[in-house]
């Protein structure tokens, strides 16, 4: 298999193009028009055609005890296409793609432990002449200590417009260890949007785009650390791949100047419902906050939380989570008659049984929340508050340097044989 990238060409010789072209403004500045001793080139005539050189770095030739991880990292000079091949010991070729950058090839999945691999990378100059570079490589044994990787959402679901991509990681990631780990993390998405990956904690990664996700689109997400060394003689266990759908743009805005909710999909308002929000001394929270889960029936008990005289214990309908410190969207028939024009809950959205009937029905996990004008803010962490903070805040959080998209990206998909490059 070779797998050829054509948006490689070329980038090899922008150094040594900047140098000649140096060299020329050079000779027009000094006056000179080239003497019998000096390039001919100079003269007019035509310049020597560049011959390509091509170098592998990583894995060196001959290495033992390589991470199942690896990347073939290169270098081709002078190179007008470059191609990458990997085989095993018995000769088969093993698939995989150019990483964005465009001086390594990943394997489309982690090698096999134990197991002899040879690397072959192909640049050919403007002569049209072929060069290569081998090497040859041992991947190191299973190793003991693994670091299991988990993701929030599992495949074939659909989600809310919000709803943040969750990687989460067994043991802590240290720091140094997390831009590798993120330059493996990839996103596509049909169609294509910007986003960055954003770490709220040493065991936890998230991404976001930079609007929210289109109604409608295909998301396809991947952790290639099988074997990855993540730090302290740790590695990672598998590689991780899901695809979710993302359903129509559902927002709900609440108010609680009006003690309404807005339900709108597509920019349509489809159900306007009365809510009553947190008492003074319970307030509910401002700010932009997503469905995490949906209980139909579950029990709130606070008894450990407030003590024997605020506690309480009540069987609840309709529940949908909005933050870990217990707000939620809820049925209350015990409070219908204060809704749309008092505050009497402890901190929760309270609607009648018909409208949170209605809303389970029609919300999914992923779905925003927007309340507007209570007296507490909304604490960052507190839930999934990736749309509480601003896009340039965000991106604070990736452990790679941010780098906007361009006007012309497009749909990117990644196969064995054409290799584009996904959003990391």
């Amino acid at each position: 298999m070779r797998v050829r990238d054509q948006r490689n060409r070329r980038r090899g010789v922008l150094a040594a193009g900047m140098l000649a072209a140096a060299m020329v403004l050079t000779s027009a500045c000094t006056g000179g028009k080239g003497g019998d001793d000096g390039p001919g080139w100079q003269d007019g005539a035509d310049q020597p055609t560049p011959k390509a050189s091509v170098s592998i770095s990583e894995p060196a030739a001959d290495a033992k005890d390589v991470p199942a991880s690896t990347a073939i990292t290169f270098a081709a000079e002078q190179s007008e296409e470059t191609a990458v091949e990997l085989t095993d010991a018995g000769g088969e070729p093993v698939k995989g793609a150019l990483v964005a950058d465009g001086r390594s090839w990943l394997p489309a999945k982690a090698l096999a432990y134990g197991e002899s691999y040879t690397a072959t990378v192909t640049a050919t100059g403007d002569d049209g002449v072929p060069v290569t570079a081998t090497s040859a490589f041992t991947v190191m044994k299973q190793p003991g200590n693994q670091v299991r990787i988990t993701s929030f959402l599992g495949d074939d679901q659909t989600v809310g417009v919000a709803m943040p991509l969750i990687v989460k990681f067994g043991r802590e990631i240290p720091e140094k260890y997390r831009a590798d780990l993120q330059r493996r993390m990839t996103v596509t998405s049909t169609p294509a949007q910007e986003g960055v990956w954003h770490w709220v904690s040493p065991t936890e990664v998230r991404y976001r785009p930079k609007e929210f996700w289109q109604a409608g689109s295909k998301v396809s997400y991947r952790v290639q650390a099988g074997g990855l060394p993540l730090g302290d003689g740790w590695y990672g266990r598998a590689d991780l791949t899901v695809d979710i759908t993302v359903g129509p743009k559902q927002v709900m805005t609440v108010d609680n100047r009006t003690k309404r909710m807005v339900v709108t999909r597509d920019g349509e308002t489809v159900k306007t419902i009365p809510v009553s929000l947190g008492k003074k001394s319970t307030p509910s929270s401002s700010g932009t906050m997503v469905v995490m889960e949906k209980l139909r029936k579950t029990v709130f008990d606070t008894y450990e939380e407030l003590g024997p005289e605020d506690g309480y214990r009540t069987k609840i309908d309709y529940a949908q989570r909005l933050t870990y410190g217990g707000e939620f969207i809820h049925a209350a028939p015990w409070s219908e008659g204060q809704q749309g024009t008092t505050n009497v809950s402890h901190g929760c959205v309270n609607v009648s049984m018909v409208n949170g009937a209605w809303l389970f029905e029609n919300t999914k996990v992923g779905d925003p929340i927007v309340v507007k004008g209570t007296e507490r803010k909304l604490q960052n962490g507190n839930g999934w508050t990736d749309w509480n903070v601003s896009w340039e805040e965000y991106v604070k959080g990736s452990a790679l340097p941010y780098e906007p998209a361009g006007p012309d990206a497009t749909d990117q998909e990644t196969s064995a044989d054409e290799s584009e490059a996904p959003t990391t």
